[in-house]
């Protein structure tokens, strides 16, 4: 009971910090889009570039994280051995990476089209290979159960990040994307200058039979960590690539990347669910009544994803004004990246029926072609649809990757899931969405108005069918006596 107690408390803290921080982060969307016009094209080159940052992050930590975690709690290893051995493989390929990008500065700016701009890239060279460094430190927080320092210096990043943008954006008046990559590198050295006395407490050993076993793990987490973030952040490397007018692309894709970040909103609710749902997954393998759980588990994360669904485009009249002006001719494109979000989100549920079983090797296997999906819209139809086309992208993607899961699970692993009820709710969510669809000549206020009602409807059965307001926690009581 006690470690049971640990988990949760030790899971809300790191759940916490994640999701505050990435809302505070998400609060920096409306000064980027205000303060860095839509027709410089420069938010388009945050976009591109911290798409890059993603993907060599993937690159650099190697899997490490994951193989770090496995290795320091077995009995056999020594924690700070097998964390120097996994610090070594993440220094030197961060060394070989910064070597690399400042020895052939001028080859990578002219095939990423940033020949202007090679300042941009080292700089974000620089940030990425610290937040690389910075990654096994963290877990190492992680593993030896310390979630308040933890949780201290991931949510200083996002406060000193926060107040030097307001500085220099609002207070100075800046209004190019150089500062977004300069203000990140000075906080990211930061948090990596506060972990210098942590480390300097490590028992430094390198073990070169342990770094043999550790890459024989690494590899596979690592082309499946390849994978999914292609599958988050391809579409935003492509797409200037490959969109035909290269002086263009860059507007039309911070167009994109600021309309994408209000249906980052479902992200943010997908992320919170699993913090709350994966360690309770673990704990109730070996249960008798695990498959009705996850069952039900997968109907009510529908069930609040459609929700969450309606009401981001039902009071889309509102929450436009998220964006600056000049980036909202775009926002057709939010629903369709939010059904590509809850598709991720279904693949995510399903996703335990292999891990449970130990055949994690699907899970690599859907990923894949889920991403070569992705990739395949991608390059076929940016060029003639434009961002419209990352967004379909995405839900070709994903949809593929959920539907190879789900038939293969109920192949090898199958679990009732209530399809019957699920797809009532996903109708009555399309018939709501088309009714808004069809209202969106009104008045801004008649819109919201009308959707509201709609969205009450949708919570009012909700609470018929599936929630009843007497067996809500703490607030159920007074439900039950009304009744």
């Amino acid at each position: 009971m006690a470690d049971l107690k640990s988990l949760a408390k030790d899971t809300a803290i790191y759940g916490l910090s994640s999701i505050v921080g990435r809302f505070l982060n998400y609060m920096l969307v409306p000064l980027y889009t205000r303060c860095i016009s839509a027709e410089s094209g420069g938010y388009g080159i945050v976009t591109n570039l911290y798409a890059y940052t993603a993907l060599l992050m993937v690159l650099l930590t190697f899997g490490m994280e994951t193989t770090f975690f496995r290795y320091a709690n077995d009995d056999r290893e020594q924690p700070d051995t097998v964390f120097s051995t996994a610090m070594a493989v993440v220094g030197a390929l961060t060394a070989l990476f910064l070597v690399l990008v400042f020895g052939f500065i001028g080859p990578i700016g002219e095939l990423i089209h940033y020949t202007e701009h090679h300042d941009y890239i080292q700089i974000m060279a620089v940030v990425v290979a610290l937040d690389a460094l910075q990654a096994l430190p963290f877990c190492y927080l992680r593993f030896q159960k310390r979630p308040i320092r933890f949780a201290a210096l991931k949510l200083l990043f996002i406060f000193l990040n926060i107040g030097l943008n307001l500085l220099f954006y609002v207070v100075l008046g800046k209004d190019t994307p150089g500062y977004v990559f300069m203000l990140n590198l000075v906080c990211t050295g930061i948090i990596t200058f506060l972990f210098v006395p942590y480390m300097a407490k490590i028992h430094w050993h390198f073990d070169g039979a342990l770094l043999r076993r550790m890459f024989s793990y690494s590899w596979p987490i690592l082309v499946l960590g390849i994978a999914g973030i292609l599958n988050q952040v391809a579409d935003k490397i492509i797409f200037p690539l490959v969109y035909p007018d290269s002086a263009e692309a860059n507007v039309q894709l911070g167009i994109y990347g600021g309309c994408v970040k209000i249906a980052m909103i479902m992200a943010m609710i997908t992320q919170a669910f699993r913090y709350a749902y994966e360690p309770i997954v673990f704990a109730k393998s070996k249960d008798a009544d695990k498959s009705e759980y996850y069952a039900v588990a997968m109907k009510y994360f529908l069930i609040f994803t459609l929700l969450a669904f309606l009401c981001v485009v039902g009071w889309m009249p509102l929450l436009q004004y998220i964006i600056g002006a000049g980036y909202r001719e775009g926002l057709g494109v939010v629903p369709i990246v939010m059904v590509a979000e809850i598709m991720m989100g279904v693949y995510f549920n399903l996703s335990f029926w292999y891990k449970l079983i130990d055949k994690t090797i699907y899970g690599a296997l859907f990923s894949l072609v889920g991403c070569a999906v992705l990739l395949a819209v991608n390059l076929l139809f940016i060029p003639k649809f434009g961002y419209w086309a990352c967004a379909w992208g995405g839900v070709a993607g994903y949809g593929t990757s959920m539907i190879l899961s789900y038939f293969v699970g109920q192949h090898l692993n199958p679990i009732n899931y209530p399809m019957k009820e699920i797809g009532i709710y996903v109708a009555l969510t399309a018939a709501f969405y088309g009714c808004m669809v069809l209202t969106a000549d009104l008045p801004d206020w008649a819109q919201v108005l009308l959707n509201t009602v709609l969205i009450a409807l949708f919570v009012l059965y909700i609470i018929k069918k599936d929630l009843p307001l007497a067996a809500l926690p703490v607030v159920g009581k007074y439900f039950r006596k009304v009744k």
